[in-house]
């Protein structure tokens, strides 16, 4: 029963992409980690891609964020739930995205370059989800910290990233 009020009482984000399988899915593996489970936090695209793109994943086990587990999931899945915080990462989804969503408290815009558009040799490539990645963590960080989120007092899964 505890644990109920507990997960209800926890501000919910969502974080929109188009694809939701980079920008969107490392802004969730930020919020979850850096947030100390103090969010309940999802992610889903517009029009979302097969599989979590594997540079994304692999950018993100480098600064100690697994997400394994983690797969693209489709907008209906989650419309129609109240959140608190709706995050969108690109300019596609922001455009897609319904103007109105249930319970929203803030909508927010962080529009960041697409990594899997990125080309050039495999070097480059990841060199470029490995810039986006660091600007998502810093947005995320300063997001928390904003909203009395303090990640330094996030605990130790926040120290391993």
């Amino acid at each position: 029963m505890l644990e109920e009020a507990t997960e209800v009482s926890r501000e919910s984000v969502l974080v929109l992409c188009t694809g939701n399988s980079c920008r969107s899915q490392m802004a969730e593996g930020y919020l979850r980690v850096l947030g100390g489970g103090t969010l309940r936090v999802a992610s889903a695209g517009t029009r979302p891609a097969a599989e979590v793109h594997p540079l994304a994943r692999r950018v993100m086990l480098e600064d100690g964020v697994d997400l394994a587990g983690h797969r693209p999931r489709d907008i209906s899945e989650l419309r129609g739930r109240p959140v608190d915080h709706l995050i969108i990462v690109c300019d596609g989804a922001a455009r897609d995205c319904p103007t109105g969503w249930p319970g929203v408290g803030e909508r927010i815009v962080w529009p960041f370059d697409d990594p899997a558009l990125f080309e050039g040799t495999g070097e480059e490539r990841l060199a470029g989800f490995r810039r986006v990645r660091n600007e998502i963590r810093a947005r995320v960080t300063a997001w928390l910290r904003e909203g009395a989120r303090d990640p330094s007092s996030a605990g130790p899964d926040a120290a391993a990233v």
